[in-house]
Order: C-alpha cells, then sequence, then structure tokens
C-alpha cells in the first residue's frame, strides 16, 4: 500500500508540474515584448498594458495554486522528489526575470527608434520639420505678403491675358487664310488653361498657356486609341496617360458620316464626302506630311514642324500690325513665343497644337512637359487641363468669400520659382503644385478654406508635397479619381482607369529623384526668410520684386 500511495501521489505531481509547464509556456507565448514584429500603435498601448496586467494577475493566481498542489504533493511523496519542485521553481524564476529585462530593453529601444525617426524626418527638410508645423510662417506676416505681392500681380494678369487673347484671335485668323482651307489641316479656335487663365499667376514673365485644336480635312478623319482603352494595343504600364492617333480616310472604319460604314453604289454620291473625286486624295496626302513614316499614325514632331512653319507665315501677314518683336524661343516646342515690346515688358505665349479627343475635354497634347519619359513620337500624352480648370472653377463656388486657396498656390509657385532662379530647373514643376492642391481642395471641407486660415492651408500643401516627394508618388488628380464631382463631366473610361502617378520619373531615375528632394528642402528652408523680406521690402500695391 505504502508503494502504490508513493506511485500515486507521484503521477500527480507529474501532472501538476505539466500544468505548471503550460502556465510558464503560456506566458511566455502571450508576452508581446518577446515578438517584435506584433508592435502596437502608441494610442493602443494603455489598452494593451491593461489586458496584459489582468492576464498576468490571472497567470499569478493560478502559479499559486499550482505551487500549493505541487508543495502538497512533493509532502506526500516525500523528501526525495523535493529537488524537482526546487528546479521548476528556479527555472520559473530565470524565465520570468529574463521576459522583465527583455521588457526593459525593447521599451527603451522603441522610444529611441521613434526618437531616431523624429530626428530623421527633421534632418530630411534639414531642420525645418516634416510636420504641419514645422514651417514656422507668422500668420500675420504670410496674409501681409501674399496681399500686398499677389493683388496688383493677378489684375496685371488679367489685362494681359486680354491682350493675348485678342492677338492669338488674328495670328490664329492669319494661320487659316495662309493655307489651303479645302485640304490643310483645319485649325479651330483656341482653348486658355494654365494659371493665368485659372487666376494664380504671379510670377514675371506672365506665361499664357493656350492650346490649339486642330482636325483633318475631308476625306480624312482621326482613329484613337487609348492606354486604358479595352482593346488597346498599348502596354499600361508603359503608356500611362498616352495614346496613338491614326489618320484615316472615311471608308476605313470612321464613323462620322453614315458613308464611311456603308457601301454605297456606282451610281451613288455622298452629297458630304466626294469620294468620286481622287485627284483631291492624290495632290494632298496627309499620311507623308503628317504621319511617321511608313504608319497612319500622327507624328508629334511632323505636327510641330507644319504648326511652327504656319505661324510663322502668319506672323508675317500681320506683324506690321503690331509694335512688338515676337520670336521663337524654343525650337523644341513649336509654339513657344515671346512677346517683348518697346518699353521692355516680355509676355510668354505657348500655343500647343492639339487633338481632342472626340466627345470630350480631353486633348491629345504635341508637347508635355513630362514627354521626355517616353521615346517614340506616335504616343501622345493626354492632356486633362479643361477639366481641371473646371474642377477648380466647381470647388471655389463652395468656398467662403476671399478663400485662401489660390493664395496658397501663388505662394508655392513663387517660392518654387525663386528656388529655380537659384538652383536650376527639376523635376518638380508648378503642374504638380498645383494637383496637390486639388487634392487637398477635395479632401478638405469648404470651411476650411476660409482667408483666416491661410497659414494652415499652406502648411498642408507643403506637408502634402513632401510626403508625395517621399513616397515618390503623385497620383493625377483625374484620371481613376473617383472623388471629382461628376457634375465636371469626367469619362467614365478614364474615371475608373487605374490612378496615374505623375512623380513615376522619379521612381525611374534616383538622381532625378535627389534633385527634387535637394530643390524642395532649400525651397521649405528659404521660405520664412524669403517671405519676410519681401514683406520688408515691397510697399503697398508694388508689385516689381516679384519678377525673378
Amino acid at each position: 500500500m505504502p508503494e502504490a500511495h508513493l506511485c500515486d501521489s507521484f503521477v500527480r505531481m507529474q501532472g501538476a508540474i505539466a500544468r505548471f509547464c503550460v502556465v510558464v509556456a503560456a506566458a511566455i507565448l502571450n508576452h508581446p515584448l518577446l515578438f517584435p514584429d506584433n508592435t502596437t500603435a502608441p494610442d493602443q498601448e494603455d489598452d494593451l498594458l491593461v489586458r496584459m496586467k489582468e492576464h498576468q494577475e490571472q497567470l499569478e493566481a493560478e502559479q499559486a495554486q499550482l505551487e500549493k498542489e505541487l508543495s502538497t504533493e512533493a509532502l506526500d511523496a516525500g523528501p526525495g522528489h523535493y529537488y524537482i519542485w526546487y528546479f521548476w521553481s528556479a527555472l520559473s524564476l530565470i524565465i520570468f526575470f529574463t521576459i522583465e529585462v527583455c521588457r526593459q530593453e525593447s521599451s527603451q529601444m522603441g522610444y529611441q527608434g521613434s526618437e531616431a525617426q523624429s530626428e530623421d524626418e527633421e534632418a530630411w527638410f534639414g531642420g525645418v520639420g516634416a510636420s504641419s508645423t514645422g514651417l514656422v510662417l507668422e500668420k500675420c506676416v504670410l496674409a501681409s505678403f501674399s496681399e500686398t505681392c499677389f493683388h496688383g500681380a493677378t489684375h496685371e494678369s488679367r489685362r494681359m491675358r486680354e491682350f493675348v487673347e485678342g492677338f492669338a484671335d488674328d495670328l490664329l485668323e492669319a494661320l487659316r487664310s495662309v493655307g489651303d482651307r479645302e485640304a490643310d489641316m483645319e485649325v479651330e479656335d483656341f482653348v486658355g488653361v494654365g494659371s493665368v487663365f485659372e487666376t494664380w499667376g504671379v510670377c514675371k514673365p506672365f506665361t499664357c498657356d493656350l492650346i490649339v485644336p486642330f482636325s483633318p480635312p475631308e476625306p480624312y478623319c482621326y482613329q484613337f486609341q487609348l492606354w486604358c482603352g479595352p482593346s488597346s494595343d498599348l502596354t499600361p504600364d508603359l503608356w500611362q496617360g498616352c495614346g496613338q492617333i491614326r489618320l484615316a480616310r472615311f471608308g476605313e472604319g470612321c464613323t462620322n458620316c453614315q458613308c464611311g460604314s456603308t457601301h454605297l453604289d456606282e451610281d451613288m454620291l455622298c452629297l458630304v464626302h466626294n469620294r468620286a473625286d481622287p485627284s483631291r486624295d492624290d495632290n494632298h496626302c496627309l499620311e507623308e506630311f503628317l504621319c511617321s513614316k511608313g504608319t497612319n499614325y500622327l507624328a508629334k514632331d511632323q505636327v510641330m514642324k507644319w504648326f511652327q512653319i504656319s505661324v510663322t507665315k502668319a506672323w508675317g501677314r500681320i506683324s506690321h500690325k503690331y509694335e512688338f518683336e515676337l520670336t521663337f524661343r524654343n525650337l523644341d516646342c513649336p509654339g513657344a513665343l515671346k512677346i517683348r515690346f518697346r518699353s521692355g515688358k516680355v509676355v510668354l505665349l505657348n500655343l500647343t497644337p492639339v487633338v481632342q479627343l472626340k466627345d470630350t475635354d480631353a486633348y491629345f497634347i504635341s508637347h508635355f512637359p513630362m514627354d521626355g519619359e517616353s521615346s517614340s513620337d506616335t504616343h501622345w500624352h493626354l492632356s486633362f487641363s479643361v477639366y481641371e480648370r473646371n474642377l477648380l472653377r466647381y470647388l471655389a463656388k463652395s468656398f467662403p468669400d476671399n478663400s485662401c486657396h489660390i493664395r496658397c498656390l501663388q505662394v508655392a509657385s513663387f517660392l518654387h520659382k525663386k528656388q529655380t532662379s537659384l538652383t536650376g530647373i527639376c523635376a518638380l514643376t508648378n503642374y504638380h503644385l498645383k494637383t496637390a492642391l486639388l487634392h487637398l481642395l477635395l479632401a478638405k471641407h469648404p470651411s476650411e478654406w476660409g482667408p483666416q486660415h491661410l497659414d494652415q492651408r499652406f502648411k498642408n500643401l507643403i506637408c502634402f508635397l513632401q510626403k508625395s516627394i517621399q513616397e515618390k508618388r503623385l497620383s493625377h488628380i483625374i484620371i481613376g479619381n473617383s472623388s471629382v464631382p461628376e457634375e465636371i463631366g469626367v469619362p467614365e473610361i478614364f474615371r475608373s482607369a487605374e490612378p496615374v502617378n505623375l512623380f513615376r520619373s522619379l521612381v525611374l531615375q534616383r538622381q532625378l529623384h535627389t534633385t527634387v528632394v535637394e530643390h524642395f528642402q532649400e525651397m521649405v528652408r528659404n521660405a520664412p526668410v524669403l517671405i519676410q523680406e519681401y514683406t520688408a521690402h515691397i510697399p503697398n500695391g508694388s508689385y516689381s520684386g516679384l519678377q525673378p
């Protein structure tokens, strides 16, 4: 009997020891600090500590119960088995001591890591700070700067825009008259886009951007192929935001006229398109004149050459009417004109030939600021400038009077212009600044754009740009953006398309990204001093100081 009792006690003690091991193992496995990947956000730490404390108390109660059971079983088993209890007690003490040491070290490393991350963010801005409060701008100074510097600029820009519109009308009418209206490309009325026509352009010399749609004469028509089209042969990743324009003749897939999709008898004639006159087609072969060699796809270089020659002829016809000098300032951009008055004042005018996508306000543009990414002469970038202008106007209707959104963009554009004059041109453009602002306009409530919030919204804009540059991603405001109101009329094919990254070049070219980072760092670092300096030295109503 004693031997049976001793064996039974030993078995029960083994079971108690096993349960004790399970408790210890549970404490180890449930301790989050032993698994650094299971990190929690700072706002969840308090709840986690409460739950850990409750869990620890529960484990201690179970441990106490097991210790009591083990002590009882050890006494029943005899003094020869005390060493087993001592062994497990020492082992549990070592395990919990190790957990406590790891907890202290992990807490200290986490604190140092957060400090290092904060220091890295500040270092990115060169000491200015990456948070919305890091850019130190006095509210009254910024408001005074924007009002003093940009108020007169807005009125002068409006007068200059009226002059440019009148001159462009005259020039394009002359361009139409020098060509063969029956055979040459048909030039339509221009469309004003960009900073001057969106009322945020302030930096001299003023730059007016006009896009000029052109269409083919009969019997030609356009056929379009988009990168996001259902049957497109274009690789989406390679040709995002691009398309091709095929110059076709009626009857070759064009559906503009019924005769293009219907086989007419020999004794029948379309009253709109006289396809029975072969001499007209033979004498004016636009395919060879405007298309890439051996194809029917419009070539940007060919179109630009045609447009430059046409503009030169048109100016020769009307130059006697104007008392200023007109020159081409960039041979790579055919319509980049420079107007210099006798007084020395200069106005820059960009006339860019475009092809309008059927039934939309999107345009295939022959010269695009980021065109350097593509080496194909037949792939045209799509411009959504009209939609962007309409979006800016639409959102402004719900803003408070004298809203600060235009002022934010003007300040950012001014600082960017000044920094460019110091360190040179980089991949960051005013178009990126405007895109960032439009994203903020869609994200924030209209009441947050009151004039009293200028300093806060400007800091938001700077932080949004900083984050976009760091991540090398700035999404197109129109393509793939479901937040754009339906009233803007963006076609569904573009709304449902994959978003286009405007900073794609920064991903592909590391040096380009480095240059943009350095440019932006310097711009933000110099902003407070520059704004303070211009506020102090520009008298009320004066605008001459903004000219670089």
